[in-house]
């Protein structure tokens, strides 16, 4: 039994090319924002408290008592575990020395330093009202 020989003709595979690269991007730009979620208000706040604290080199008990909170309330709002009402914000901010306005001031530079988001910029993610009714 002969076999027939099948011609075969070798076709070279394609030049494989790199993906396009994005310009660099000018050394006065901030970082790219982080893949993760933003940090939240109360961690951010929190986060302040405690630096706050630490650098007046008081004990929570100490400011938890000028503040008219627990310790252990003064803690879970430092860890941004609780969400503290406006009211308490102040009474914190007054037991340490600040206004709402510093610890704002405060709280946004942090989230600049963490997100790498200048602050006024707008937002790419869609939220509220609009981003329910594209997901619906």
């Amino acid at each position: 039994m002969a076999r027939s020989r099948a011609h075969l003709r070798l076709v070279p595979d394609p030049p494989v090319t790199a993906p396009p690269t994005r310009p660099a991007a000018p050394a006065s730009s901030p970082p790219p924002r982080s893949p993760g979620p933003e940090p939240l208000w109360r961690e951010l706040l929190g986060a302040q408290f405690r630096a706050r604290r630490l650098h007046r080199g008081e004990r929570l008990a100490d400011v938890a008592g000028r503040a008219g909170v627990s310790p252990q309330y003064l803690s879970e709002v430092e860890r941004g575990r609780k969400e503290p009402s406006s009211e308490m914000i102040g009474a914190i901010g007054r037991a340490l020395g600040t206004d709402l306005a510093g610890l704002a001031q405060g709280v946004g530079r942090d989230l600049q330093r963490r997100t790498g988001t200048p602050a006024g910029t707008p937002s790419t993610t869609p939220s509220g009202p609009t981003a329910l009714l594209r997901v619906a």
